[in-house]
């Protein structure tokens, strides 16, 4: 039969005594490494943003040139300029030459002197949420010609048809007239009709590179012209064209003169001054009293004198029609700038979105810190995408009632979350209202930033600084490699 078990087993050994042993806890340092790469992480859904931006702000810019199409787009306009056409007779081949047939063209003879004014009353066009800003534009071009040296430049063998000879004005897009253009010789009153001797032409391509936005048109230049009989060599006279024009964004002047003086006026509150050369003199009103004009533009004037002479134009004062395109790159002009645009607005708070997210974060790690209490990942995640919904919520407020109101909204429901979110992770009223006064302070610097323009680089790098030296001092006793926590285990 098998044994019995021992009805009093062996005791056990005696257990030694409990020891202490010194167990990692989670690195403070490893944390503060994974909060950075988180707020870092949250740059790609703040792309995601930024193409809703691309997009909207797409779209504006079509509805914003469909709109301008529609009174005539930004305009430039020239003259007056005398215009001869000339031909060439057919030449047989000889001494060497090649034979070549007639040819025909036109020669142009520029004013000595011109003055030109412009009188803008402003206005906005909308659709929807967009708009652009347009304008009707008074226009007064005179100039005082002198033909002592009239067809000195033409072509070899060209023959100048004084009977043919027309005085043209031009204006970037015809459909913009608000009236015929009325020609004064003296006390002759003429009304132009589009041009026989030189009816379009595609102006310098240098003219439209050097616009803000492309807001040159693309098409031809039309011209417009009126027959003057008796002209000849070594005449002097004096013509003044006098038009009404619609337009939008911008208006311009070609220097149709040897030596060009033009003054722009208007009610517009922020211009610029832009082509190839700026104003010699200018006053700005501004916005005074915050109001606007009934169909929504912005209160304010502006005033701009210009002079150019022959030198500064670099252009001959006579030659083939081929002269006017080359005065392109040295026109005077003056765009509407809208200075509430939501989209670059909202685009350059973008661009410091990481930077944000980033403080945030610390802010939230140095909480961490001081309260004892860990913050999973997660939790920072959720915390940065309400922060990258802060700029939809900018984006699709600013739209509709500018940036100013859509800012303060946006911010304060943000700020609003993450500061009682700060309360409910804590477990603590108190770190609520801390978080609020925090990250109050956060986003008044984002707006700000937005706001300063020029000093914004250095107010962000001063602000960054700031944080990060803050943080320093808040964590200098941290233990990060977390090796101060001892814990009991039996051995």
């Amino acid at each position: 039969m098998p044994a019995k078990p021992p009805t009093n087993p062996a005791p056990a050994p005696p257990q030694g005594p409990a020891i202490t042993v010194r167990a990692p806890a989670r690195s403070m340092g490893l944390k503060l490494l994974l909060v950075c790469a988180l707020a870092l992480l949250m740059s790609i859904p703040a792309l995601f943003v930024f193409a809703v931006l691309m997009d909207r702000t797409s779209r504006a810019e079509r509805v914003t040139a469909e709109l301008s199409e529609l009174v005539g787009g930004p305009q430039t306009f020239l003259g007056p300029v005398l215009a001869i056409p000339y031909n060439i007779p057919a030449r047989a081949a000889a001494n060497g030459e090649e034979q070549r047939g007639p040819e025909n063209g036109v020669y142009v003879v520029f004013p000595k002197t011109g003055a030109g004014t412009a009188t803008l009353d402003t206005g906005v066009k909308r659709r929807g949420l967009f708009k652009a800003v347009t304008y009707s534009a008074d226009v007064v071009l005179t100039g005082q010609f002198d033909l002592a040296t009239a067809g000195s430049a033409a072509p070899r063998g060209a023959t100048l048809d004084w009977t043919r000879a027309e005085l043209l004005v031009g204006a970037s897009d015809a459909r913009g007239a608000q009236s015929d253009i009325t020609l004064s010789m003296g006390e002759n009153k003429i009304q132009m009709v589009p041009a026989q001797a030189l009816s379009s032409m595609e102006l310098a391509a240098e003219q439209r590179s050097a616009i803000p936005n492309n807001s040159m048109p693309s098409g031809d230049f039309k011209f417009f012209g009126s027959g003057v009989d008796g002209l000849k060599v070594g005449d002097t006279f004096e013509a003044t064209a006098t038009m009404k024009f619609s337009g939008a964004q911008r208006l311009a002047l070609l220097p149709f003169a040897e030596t060009t003086t033009f003054k722009a006026t208007g009610d517009w509150p922020a211009p610029s001054y832009d082509g190839g050369f700026l104003p010699v003199s200018h006053n700005e009103a501004g916005d005074k009293d915050g109001q606007e004009t009934k169909d929504g533009a912005p209160k304010g004037t502006f005033s701009a004198d210009w002079s150019v002479p022959y030198i500064a134009r670099g252009v001959v004062n006579e030659g083939t029609s081929d002269v006017i395109s080359r005065l392109g790159p040295a026109s005077l002009g003056v765009s509407l700038i809208e200075t509430a645009n939501p989209y670059q607005a909202v685009q350059r708070s973008l661009k410091y979105a990481v930077m944000f997210v980033g403080l945030v974060f610390l802010t939230y790690f140095l909480f961490e810190t001081t309260q004892k209490k860990r913050i999973h990942p997660a939790q920072y995640v959720l915390i940065g995408l309400a922060q990258v919904i802060f700029y939809l919520l900018l984006l699709s407020i600013a739209e509709r009632v500018g940036f100013d109101i859509g800012f303060a909204i946006s911010a304060a429901a943000t700020v609003g979350l993450i500061s009682a979110y700060a309360g409910w992770v804590f477990n603590s009223k108190k770190q609520g209202y801390v978080a609020l006064i925090a990250f109050a302070v956060l986003y008044l610097l984002i707006y700000i930033l937005m706001r300063l323009e020029d000093w914004a680089l250095l107010v962000g790098a001063v602000a960054a600084f700031a944080a990060i030296a803050a943080v320093m001092y808040f964590t200098r006793n941290i233990d990060w490699y977390g090796n101060d926590k001892d814990v009991k285990e039996g051995a």
